[in-house]
């Protein structure tokens, strides 16, 4: 495992000198930090099943974040550092015990601060037994570079598509690169994966899902979104899933950004109204909108 002297894993590219225990943006150091592992019934259906499925998702939540998301349900996690100092040895570990507990996939969350030892990690699981397909969770803000790092890794890409615009992309989660890089990352994502693949069961093995999170009062830039989606997926020529999300609620700082409100039904129906216009819905869009609202709390890792 070879820690960055000047960090440019996400694209901040602060400099941060990892190796000598300098935290970046991300607040991420020479150490690695999980704030939950536990098998997680919440995901898109292909992934984790109807939410009464004993099996579910095998998920990581890694603590810190890149983004600066003014209504992160988790923010916790992604802001607050709450989390708990491991090894890459015990990130193995709980990844062979996800997948003795019944994972249908190992479902690593905000892992590339981590980059280094979640690679090491399943390497090691890898030659330990591990079988799972790995999928990748990201709110869609990662480098070219760090895309092509998890090639050969990542068998499925969990990814955000939040902004079209670069002015609500800097007011909502001070990143007006947002909607440049996002679009970079999604089309390497999509080299590296191909078209979705399923198993028996009707779960997805190998493919890239897109997620949308309807935003209230932006409707806008949610067509502006798919728009962007249908443009790519012509030009690449590789089909994908989109998971519109519609279960907004203001969490941390949204009201403060001027989301104090929830997404209304006819903001939802105008956002899926033009993912059928563009042909966004011919069996690959789904809509999620029964996530629970409270964050994900920390968990004890002890035991798993």
């Amino acid at each position: 495992m070879v820690l960055p002297h000047h960090c440019r894993l996400c694209p901040r590219a602060c400099g941060a000198d990892r190796a000598a225990g300098q935290a970046g943006f991300c607040g991420a150091d020479d150490r690695l930090y999980v704030a939950r592992a536990a098998l997680h019934h919440w995901e898109e259906p292909c992934l984790s099943g109807a939410p009464e499925d004993v099996r579910g998702s095998g998920t990581v939540f890694f603590t810190g974040c890149a983004l600066r998301c003014c209504y992160c349900q988790n923010y916790p996690i992604s802001q607050e550092n709450v989390g708990k100092e491991i090894s890459a040895r015990r990130l193995t570990e709980i990844f062979l015990r996800l997948q003795q507990d019944g994972a249908r996939n190992l479902n690593l969350v905000t892992a590339t601060q981590y980059l280094p030892w979640v690679l090491e990690a399943l390497d090691d699981a890898k030659a330990h037994g591990l079988t799972l397909p790995v999928v990748y969770n990201t709110g869609g803000y990662e480098t070219v570079e760090s895309v092509r790092a998890l090639d050969g890794y990542v068998d499925v890409w969990l990814t955000d598509f939040k902004y079209a615009s670069p002015e609500l992309a800097g007011r909502f989660s001070a990143a007006p690169d947002y909607p440049a890089v996002a679009q970079a990352a999604l089309r390497q994502m999509l080299a590296q994966t191909g078209a979705p693949l399923y198993d028996g069961e009707g779960f997805l093995q190998r493919g890239v899902i897109v997620r949308h999170l309807a935003l209230p009062g932006c409707v806008q830039d949610s067509k502006a979104v798919l728009q962007t989606l249908a443009r790519l997926r012509a030009a690449c020529g590789v089909p994908f899933l989109t998971s519109l999300m519609s279960q907004f609620t203001p969490f941390y700082k949204a009201a403060g950004h001027g989301l104090g409100r929830r997404i209304t039904t006819y903001e939802y129906r105008q956002v899926v109204d033009e993912a059928v216009r563009l042909g966004l819905t011919d069996g690959y869009m789904q809509e999620k909108s029964s996530a629970r609202e409270e964050y994900t709390p920390p968990f004890d890792l002890e035991g798993v």
